[in-house]
């Protein structure tokens, strides 16, 4: 009987059923997860590398120019140093900022540990690519190490100046937002309030 369960109730791998019967189908569970941290890290790359080289683009060829009018005065693609936040508030903080990306950063990476959630694996991983993304300007660009101005260069009328680091941060900060009201947690359970 318990050769035909491990068979029968356990996936085609060739260590199935070697934690025995009562392992709670944490064999299964392993799988699930790690193909959930790859999303995130994948996510997290791709956001990372495009904001990287979206910077290196405008530093190259922005920078010191007259900005590049995309749809007249609605959008623009105009280089400008941004050593604090959004709308340029907190310029004397640039360390704190460094120190609060990187606290996000420990996090992320401490929670992918449970992450069993598509829908939180690519929030999670646009929070990490933007908060690299951001962190590596305020380590590596001048004034000096963590205290660099961050490169933004998407300008919309009437609205502060970003990059593509800032937008994954906020698109996966609307994703979080959105899952939780739905009960979705990180760990694939669902909850209701």
């Amino acid at each position: 009987m318990a050769e035909a369960e491990r068979v029968i109730g356990t996936p085609d791998t060739p260590d199935a059923g070697a934690d025995g019967p009562d392992n709670g189908g944490e064999a299964q569970e392993r799988p699930k997860g790690k193909r959930k941290i790859a999303v995130l890290f994948a996510v997290a790359a791709l956001a990372y590398a495009l904001d990287l080289v979206s910077k290196m683009i405008v530093v190259a060829r922005l920078e010191h120019h007259e900005p590049i009018k995309l749809l007249g005065d609605w959008l623009r693609l105009e280089a400008i140093r941004n050593a604090g936040a959004a709308f340029g508030i907190g310029e004397a903080f640039t360390i704190i900022f460094t120190v609060i990306a990187a606290a996000v950063i420990v996090v992320i990476a401490r929670l992918a540990r449970k992450l069993y959630s598509l829908p939180w694996a690519i929030a999670l991983g646009l929070l990490l690519g933007g908060a690299l993304g951001n962190l590596t300007d305020r380590i590596f660009r001048s004034p000096g190490v963590f205290e660099g101005a961050v490169v933004d260069f998407i300008a919309p009328k009437d609205f502060a100046v970003f990059n593509l680091a800032d937008s994954a941060i906020v698109c996966g900060g609307i994703l979080i937002v959105l899952l939780s009201f739905r009960g979705l947690d990180p760990d694939g359970t669902v909850h209701k309030d």
